[in-house]
């Protein structure tokens, strides 16, 4: 039986899609973009090649994705849907400024808000509180905007006196719950999200879903989200876009993305192809 939080979230998607957006203001544009992997025999190899661009330790070349062109409007709500390797994953990472296009462009208007990869990038040897504040700057926001939430970060996240401990004393989940309170305190103009939230105990999570809906509820905000999991685009996005081995499969009204991702793609075979460290 559903939660009460995924219970608002299943009426915040009939909301959207009873206003689909008229907007015609771009918030995310995909041109011919294309990011290459190279696959090198070992690390060492790996590091080599970046000082020695014809080695003969490259064995081979990996699109994660692969000439992807579509357009996002200002208050839409996309999946991305694909199976693991499709590219999902790393069209997400490109739209955040973590990783960036080996040709095409990509054109973001509007403050990002990322829930992926949650327990990343914090520095261990510095406290949550500290990680916060140092993340705060990294996206955007000014000191005097940190301050007047930080409180508001720290009561989310349910971490008690270890928000002032070095992070290399906490767990993974720890982590990740430090993660999403930060991001998901933030206004954004866009919302990105990769795959299902699992961060912490089912009382936590259906925090964390009940924030996500509360953002999502409003129609202005530009929602992204990656799944291989077909009941959750539905319940979430009004438009999907389908990924295998990295090219745009299909484009269309939900419904239509996850009929065409059940029947033609779940019954390919899969060659195995996917970006290193890029599963979706």
């Amino acid at each position: 039986m559903p939660s009460s939080a995924e219970e608002k979230l299943h009426q915040v998607r009939l909301v959207r899609d009873a206003h689909k957006t008229t907007s015609d203001e771009t918030a995310i544009r995909f041109e011919h973009v294309t990011k290459q992997y190279k696959l090198y025999k070992n690390e060492r190899s790996r590091f080599l090649g970046i000082f020695n661009t014809k080695s003969r330790s490259l064995v081979g070349v990996v699109n994660a994705n692969d000439d992807l062109s579509f357009e996002v409007k200002k208050g839409e709500a996309v999946a991305l849907v694909g199976r693991n390797g499709a590219g999902k994953s790393t069209a997400l990472k490109m739209i955040t400024g973590v990783s960036h296009p080996t040709s095409g462009i990509i054109t973001v208007n509007g403050r990002v808000s990322a829930l992926l990869e949650l327990n990343a990038g914090f520095d261990g040897q510095l406290t949550g509180r500290e990680n916060l504040a140092l993340r705060s700057q990294v996206l955007g926001m000014t000191k005097a905007e940190f301050h007047e939430v930080e409180e508001q970060i720290v009561e989310f996240a349910e971490l008690g006196i270890y928000i002032d401990q070095p992070m290399k004393m906490y767990s993974s989940g720890m982590k990740a719950r430090l993660g999403f309170a930060l991001a998901a305190t933030i206004e954004p103009d866009i919302l990105v999200v990769d795959e299902a939230l699992s961060v912490g105990d089912r009382k936590f999570r259906a925090k964390c879903i009940e924030r996500m809906s509360d953002i999502m509820s409003n129609k202005d905000v530009t929602i992204m989200f990656v799944t291989h999991e077909s009941k959750a685009a539905q319940e979430f996005c009004t438009r999907g876009i389908v990924l295998e081995q990295g090219k745009m499969m299909y484009d269309g009204d939900i419904e239509d993305a996850v009929d065409y991702y059940n029947n033609e793609i779940i019954q390919l075979p899969d060659n195995g192809k996917s970006a290193p460290n890029a599963s979706a």
